[in-house]
């Protein structure tokens, strides 16, 4: 037997939304057990007329504009059992079962007291997977607005709040924390709620698997009522009640000092890493490592698209607390912490004399794999080192993204800078003998090389590849974001990578995220979450020097992964494609489980404490 859902909608004029939001809702709705109240604050433009004429809701009539929350508070008052979806009534249901699947994440836990859902603006903009409010601004942020909708945010995910144009309350928590607080009028309530909630002892969740269209402040804007007024009101209220405990709700602080406005390979990981510790109040203070005297010696934007990171950017940077520099490891003297960490990688068999150097200034060293671990011992680095990996933001890159699809081919993906240490020569000479035009095949390179010294279409031209060879789309210095990104994955049947080394991996453990089956090179840090259990592995002949390449790798060496297994692999997978799809998708539920940005946090956290255990 299903709970009882009691179906929640305030209206103050706006009738033909009105009539949309109802309209689908009894069309969409295949929840059998649920009953829909309406409550009408005093409109004047035919809604009451309009709800008295139907037959299918309980009406409540108030006779005057009570707001948000006391309208709200008039049917909570008087439902006395079952559950209650607040909906505002500026919604459309596109999802027979959404009700089914926002009940089915509320009773998932016991601990679990407000669900909220996806939302999506009419256009097909993403607006909504969960808020968050920082004391530094007192601004609310819906969790991925403004991005395209690509299915991202698809599972449940633990928030801070929701908005509460639907919100899903179990009774237990109506019954012990009560109806919406009535010192707001509208706005910020619902993040008031969700706190109260919280301090209740339950947790707030976004529902992944449900998704609604919402139009955003109608009425106040149909009602012409000035919006700013009565959202600094309700600021001004929501700093009384919650200010000192925002401001205090972090356990633990850590000084960063990295570089994050850019697209390198640092900056993506560093703003995860970041984002991944404020979701679990740590304290992050942020100060950018390179610049004039350092090797890269870009000035880094002040502000960049993500908000949670501008926000942590503009704190005071504190070097009393115990400060990781993470970066090249020629930039570990610029760490000025109590306790000074470096974090860093590299992808061959050993690092530069001067990282060792820098390194053993350190208190202690982290780097993401064993890998690095055997190689930074073996140059000589005798300070500590921890491994702490590197993750996935499993929200964009999963196997429920939206896809492009290009009918009638099977699309190998490879996404590389283009140089000696990704062997993009052996992945275009092993992909042109695998295949010929006849195949049904197509290889996407994205690529990027932002020095700019190498032509790429030189490089390409000088491998003369057969003329008649099967098709090669390049993608080359084009930016995405990660939702951009992720639906390229998505849109591709293998991910495809014959790289000499690497300090990560990260391409590859975000292809097999989405659920790509994945062909790469059996060597380095990769192998710390690949192997030919869950993808399939390039043999690795021999090592070579790497300094032959790149001057900077003085006495190393790395992979020279094999052209003809890559040529058997590509051959293989595309023969045999319900086999590899199958060990693409149990390889994104292992990354899933083990390899999240949430992990990586976890491992700091977990470090961090010791230390501190250790200051004490």
């Amino acid at each position: 037997m299903k709970n009882k859902v009691y179906i929640v909608v305030l209206t103050w004029n706006g009738l033909d939304y009105t009539k949309q939001t109802l309209d689908s809702l009894f069309e969409k709705t295949t929840y059998d057990n649920y009953e829909v109240v309406v409550v009408d604050n005093a409109s004047t433009d035919g809604t009451k007329e309009y709800l008295r004429s139907l037959d299918n809701i309980t009406l409540y009539e108030n006779e005057e504009n009570l707001g948000f929350v006391r309208g709200n508070n008039v049917a909570i008052d008087k439902i006395k059992d079952g559950d209650i979806v607040l909906l505002n009534n500026d919604m459309i249901i596109i999802q027979e079962d959404w009700l089914d699947k926002m009940q089915e994440t509320a009773y998932s836990a016991d601990d679990i007291g407000v669900v909220g859902c996806r939302l999506i603006n009419e256009e097909g903009m993403f607006l909504h997977a969960g808020t968050v409010i920082y004391p530094e601004t007192y601004w609310g942020q819906q969790v991925g607005g403004g991005q395209d909708d690509v299915g991202q945010y698809q599972y449940d995910r633990d928030v801070q709040g929701i908005v509460f144009a639907c919100a899903y309350i179990k009774r237990e928590v109506l019954d012990k924390v009560g109806g919406l607080n009535e010192k707001f009028f509208s706005y910020f309530e619902d993040t008031d709620y969700c706190l109260q909630v919280k301090d209740a002892g339950y947790r707030i969740v976004n529902c992944g698997e449900a998704t609604m269209i919402h139009y955003q402040n109608v009425s106040t804007s149909i009602n012409d009522v000035s919006f700013n007024d009565m959202f600094l009101k309700s600021q001004e209220t929501f700093k009384g009640i919650w200010g000192e405990k925002l401001e205090n709700r972090h356990t633990r602080k850590l000084a960063w000092h990295s570089i994050v406005n850019f697209p390198s390979g640092y900056g993506v990981s560093s703003k995860n890493i970041m984002c991944a510790l404020d979701e679990k109040d740590v304290d992050v203070r942020y100060k950018y490592v390179y610049g004039p005297d350092t090797p890269f010696k870009q000035i880094e934007p002040e502000m960049g698209e993500n908000y949670t990171i501008n926000v942590i950017h503009n704190r005071p940077f504190d070097e009393t607390i115990p400060q990781v520099v993470y970066g090249q490891g020629d930039v570990f003297y610029k760490n000025t912490g109590k306790y000074k960490i470096g974090y860093t990688m590299l992808e061959t068999t050993g690092i530069p004399k001067e990282w060792v150097n820098q390194a053993n200034q350190m208190d202690e060293v982290w780097v993401p794999s064993t890998f690095n671990v055997k190689t930074f011992r073996d140059s000589g680095v005798t300070v500590p080192i921890y491994v702490i990996p590197l993750g996935v933001d499993y929200d964009f890159f999963n196997p429920k993204i939206r896809s492009h699809r290009i009918n009638g081919k099977y699309v190998f993906l490879s996404v590389f800078e283009w140089g000696e240490r990704k062997a993009p020569e052996k992945l275009l000479r092993a992909y042109t003998k695998a295949f010929s035009k006849n195949d049904d095949v197509l290889l996407i390179c994205k690529i990027f090389n932002n020095d700019g010294s190498i032509s790429v279409k030189e490089e390409i031209e000088k491998l003369n590849l057969p003329k008649d060879g099967p098709d090669i789309y390049i993608i080359h210095n084009h930016r995405l974001n990660d939702y951009q990104m992720s639906s390229l994955y998505a849109s591709a049947d293998c991910f495809v990578l014959p790289t000499r080394g690497e300090g990560w991996g990260m391409p590859i453990l975000e292809a097999m995220a989405c659920g790509l089956p994945t062909i790469a090179t059996d060597w380095s840090s990769q192998t710390d979450f690949f192997n030919e259990k869950n993808g399939y592995p390039i043999r690795v002949d021999k090592l070579v020097d790497a300094e032959a390449k790149c001057p900077y790798y003085d006495g190393f060496q790395w992979a020279d992964p094999s052209e003809e297994h890559l040529e058997e692999l590509m051959k293989y997978v595309y023969t045999h494609q319900e086999e590899a799809k199958e060990k693409g998708l149990k390889a994104s539920e292992e990354v899933r489980e083990k390899w999240s940005w949430k992990n990586t946090a976890d491992k700091i956290i977990e470090r961090l404490d010791e230390i501190n255990e250790k200051l004490s």
